[in-house]
């Protein structure tokens, strides 16, 4: 059964054990990471704890992404965009060692998240009411540039879908989703501003906190956008991580008002990514088909560090069921689903 969690308190106790397992609507535990005790040795407990912040930009036209993660060895800063009527797709990144330079808040809600180097900057910014995105990337695309600077309305009463869940014995997840963020502000890439209208640009974030296991697997899929009536409707759904039988992260969220799904496994074809994939939740709640066309694959390769992610863009069509037992018809839903292994 999935437990709700409806009070504030740390995330781990003093002996490094999970206070609470089971999800929330908003980010009610302290992310005390200092407690964490999976090693023996407390002087080696950072070189294995994991913390990113991943935003997400839909506009009509273009999706743009941008990371800044912390693995502990080493880090991970990565800016992605693609024209979403063509298809073309470019991607870039740094590795830095011992995530040196890297600044992330213990709060998901308040705080800044911080990378800057010669290369690239990048700055997000949790403030009351929003989050701020800027990230400038001079040599982005052999020199074509890219500079973000835009906002994500984010009031207070906007439900997210937070979950803590433990993976083995000593490891675990603290992870917010938040979809459905009117965008407002601009991208400029290869000399062109894009004016960001927060009715039709709708962002999202993944803040994630924890210890996975050294060989770890997942599937995400995510979608933030509008019905055909015109309310704002996203969905994030989630598997293969970790022990989920109190807390999987399986939702829908309709003008910021989150309805908690129970089991959506995914049925797609490994390898063959192109080819449809289902959604069909275990109560009889959600029937997806989703359609991709465009196949984003990124692999990093760095010996005691491995990564390869197919993160599939795609359109979601079928129907959905909210709390009230209305029945919302779902089409062409803009959006991505995706399979990742990873050694870190």
């Amino acid at each position: 059964m999935q437990h709700e969690i409806t009070r504030p308190g740390p995330l781990l106790e003093p002996s490094g054990a999970l206070a609470q397992v089971g999800w929330m609507r908003q980010p009610l535990l302290d992310a005390n990471l200092e407690y964490a005790r999976f090693y023996n040795w407390r002087a080696l407990q950072w070189l294995r704890l994991k913390r990113w912040d991943y935003y997400a930009l839909f506009t009509p036209n273009r999706f743009f992404s941008a990371t800044i993660a912390d693995l502990g060895y080493a880090g991970n800063i990565f800016v992605y965009t693609m024209d979403l009527d063509g298809g073309d797709l470019h991607e870039e990144g740094l590795v830095i060692p011992l995530s040196r330079g890297i600044q992330l808040p213990r709060s998901s809600q308040s705080g800044e998240s911080l990378f800057a180097n010669r290369q690239a900057s990048l700055r997000f910014q949790a403030l009351p009411g929003e989050r701020r995105v800027l990230v400038d990337w001079p040599a982005f695309d052999g020199g074509k540039g890219l500079r973000a600077d835009f906002s994500l309305a984010c009031p207070p009463e906007h439900e997210s879908m937070t979950i803590v869940i433990p993976i083995g014995a000593r490891r675990f997840y603290y992870n917010r989703k938040i979809n459905c963020l009117p965008a407002s502000g601009s991208l400029r890439y290869a000399g062109k501003d894009i004016p960001l209208d927060p009715q039709t640009c709708l962002g999202s974030l993944d803040w994630g906190r924890g210890v996975w296991e050294y060989r770890s697997f997942w599937n995400w899929a995510s979608a933030s956008g509008h019905l055909p009536d015109g309310r704002r409707f996203g969905l994030n759904l989630g598997c293969g991580f970790g022990d989920l039988s109190r807390a999987g992260e399986n939702c829908l969220v309709v003008d910021g008002r989150l309805h908690k799904l129970e089991s959506v496994p995914f049925a797609y074809t490994s390898g063959d990514y192109m080819r449809p994939w289902r959604f069909i939740e275990s109560t009889g709640r959600l029937d997806l088909t989703f359609t991709p066309f465009k196949d984003r694959t990124a692999r990093t390769n760095l010996g005691i560090i491995f990564s390869e992610v197919h993160q599939m863009f795609g359109r979601y069509s079928g129907w959905a069921v909210l709390d009230n037992q209305e029945r919302v018809e779902v089409r062409d839903l803009l959006g991505f689903a995706e399979e990742h292994r990873a050694r870190w």
